[in-house]
């Protein structure tokens, strides 16, 4: 459990460090994203951006376990 936290802890610093950048990747303005936009309300619910970063994790545990 040590292990995994402070692993996750370095993951978020890094990717605090780093957003610059991140951010300007297109996660979340992939094609097959919901996106709904109306006068006052918009919805936003990123499934294809949720399934590609799933895909990328588990490949990456995966690797990792190995």
């Amino acid at each position: 459990m040590q292990r995994l936290l402070i692993t996750a802890g370095i993951v978020l610093l890094l990717a605090g460090l780093f957003w610059p950048w991140l951010s300007r990747l297109p996660l979340g303005r992939l094609p097959g994203d919901i996106r709904i936009v109306r006068e006052g309300f918009s919805f936003h619910f990123p499934i294809v951006t949720c399934i590609v970063v799933s895909i990328v994790l588990s490949l990456l545990l995966w690797l990792f376990r190995r």
